[in-house]
């Protein structure tokens, strides 16, 4: 028997359905890479398998004995650490119980090169079976060999690597691409020969009306004749609509699924000066001092990459600019411009319990309620229940979105992004570094993500000091 056996699972929330009468096993040492786009269900199908969703009206069949671990997507616990030493508690914490099964929500999200690495080779080391949600596409490539593709309503299987799946997916859709542009040939060669055959008709009906009139036909033989030529022409006409329908209709059936970018922008907030952040011998921590001998200075339209390991420091300094608890000013000079632009990478500013249209409702109160729901637009919260749905029910990438909306409904001096490409699918990754390119004011990232950085252009590196001893 294999590890699971999923008989008709399906699910659904009140703005849409992600996924229907899913069927499918995982096997004794298979590794699956479950992919899709933002919110389209891969955290709460993991879910489903550990146990914590309901899977009514479908089932899961688990082998007697089976062990499960289970790493979610963001980390609560270990307040007291970064994120990527939360991600390696707790991913040894569901090492623990030599499980026959990893269930792994975006393992890599933190970290930093050296324990991306060491990531990669326990998961190819490791002996049991694997169901991992990421991003990372190099991961998904180094682990997977097989991959489960959530969209457009159901889940997809594919045997084989995901730079396979990618590119059968391509050859597909340029196959379809080359039918519906024959199809698209094909209707306009039934339509011009339907214009044709309508103006030979209405050509032989007027000849025949002119022979009546001049009497070249017999009297009771022209009507006769003229009726057998309108119904040739009708039956013809007839065939080519007949035609068109089923070109129509195959088209439909082929029309390919709508890629949607979101489209916002972030506006740099008023400068009296260039100055925008400057710090002289600083000092940051909580109880103690985490860091000492900071100086830096950053300038509008500058970009600065916090650079260091997991657990160097970086969100700690970042929380300390933005003013954000626990992480405090110990001491040193500190020039800090308001306001700040924060997106925190645990998506603490969002408060649960709270929908999405509120949540930017508190940040600016002034708004009508027209322009609420056309700013939200712009960051795909576009009907009535995505605006409404509460923020705990959010994805990673739903949360995302939502903190940069409302970073850029008050447009901000300073911008501070603390690992902005977690959870991000590609469609919204790319837009976020577009978007970055342009930005004209400060910016302060986090990131492990070379490429990124990368992308987004004019990044000078910022070395923090060496950690202070704790005491």
């Amino acid at each position: 028997m294999p590890i699971m056996q999923l008989q008709g699972l399906s699910l659904a929330f009140p703005r849409k359905t992600c996924f229907s009468d899913f069927h499918a096993q995982i096997d004794w040492g298979q590794r699956i890479g479950i992919v899709g786009a933002n919110g389209s269900g891969k955290s709460s199908l993991l879910k489903m398998l550990l146990g914590e969703l309901p899977s009514e009206p479908g089932r899961i069949l688990r082998a007697e004995a089976a062990r499960i671990g289970y790493l979610p997507q963001i980390v609560e616990r270990y307040e007291e650490l970064s994120g990527g030493q939360r991600v390696n508690q707790a991913l040894s914490q569901a090492l623990a119980g030599h499980p026959d099964l990893l269930l792994l929500d975006e393992p890599s999200n933190h970290l930093d090169t050296r324990n991306r690495r060491a990531l990669s080779r326990m998961l190819r080391g490791f002996g049991g079976a694997i169901a991992l949600v990421t991003h990372d596409l190099a991961l998904l490539d180094e682990v997977c060999d097989s991959i489960w593709h959530i969209g457009d309503g159901q889940i997809e299987i594919f045997s084989g690597r995901y730079a396979d799946f990618l590119r059968e997916r391509e050859q597909q859709r340029a196959a379809l691409e080359r039918e519906r542009a024959g199809l698209r040939r094909e209707q306009e060669a039934t339509h011009q020969a339907r214009m044709r055959e309508q103006e030979r008709a209405g050509k032989a009906r007027e000849r025949g009306a002119r022979s009546i009139a001049e009497s070249k036909w017999a009297t009771i033989k022209s009507p006769t004749k003229l009726g057998r030529g309108n119904t040739t022409a009708g039956r013809k006409q007839a065939e080519l609509a007949e035609q068109r329908r089923e070109v129509n209709d195959r088209l439909s059936s082929l029309r390919l699924p709508e890629r949607i970018a979101p489209r916002f922008q972030l506006i740099e907030g008023e400068r009296a000066t260039d100055l925008v952040l400057q710090i002289s011998d600083g000092s940051v921590g909580y109880q103690r001092p985490v860091l000492d001998g900071i100086h830096l200075r950053l300038a509008r339209g500058e970009r600065l990459a916090l650079a260091g390991g997991n657990g160097s420091g970086k969100s700690t300094l970042a929380r300390a600019i933005a003013g954000v608890a626990p992480a405090r000013r110990l001491g040193g000079d500190w020039l800090t411009p308001a306001p700040i632009g924060y997106l925190d990478q645990h998506y603490a500013t969002l408060r649960p319990g709270v929908s999405v249209l509120e949540t930017l409702r508190q940040r600016t109160a002034d708004w009508p309620p027209q322009r609420l729901r056309h700013f939200l637009s712009d960051f795909l919260f576009r009907d009535d229940a995505a605006v409404d749905a509460d923020v705990a029910t959010l994805s990673g990438g739903e949360k995302a979105r939502l903190s940069l909306a409302l970073i850029a409904a008050r447009p901000p001096a300073l911008l501070i992004l603390d690992e902005m490409t977690n959870n991000l699918d590609l469609i919204t990754r790319q837009h976020v570094i577009d978007v970055l390119q342009h930005y004209p004011g400060a910016m302060l990232l986090i990131s492990h993500d070379a490429d990124f950085l990368d992308a987004v252009g004019r990044v000078e590196p910022y070395r923090l000091p060496l950690r202070s001893e704790r005491k």
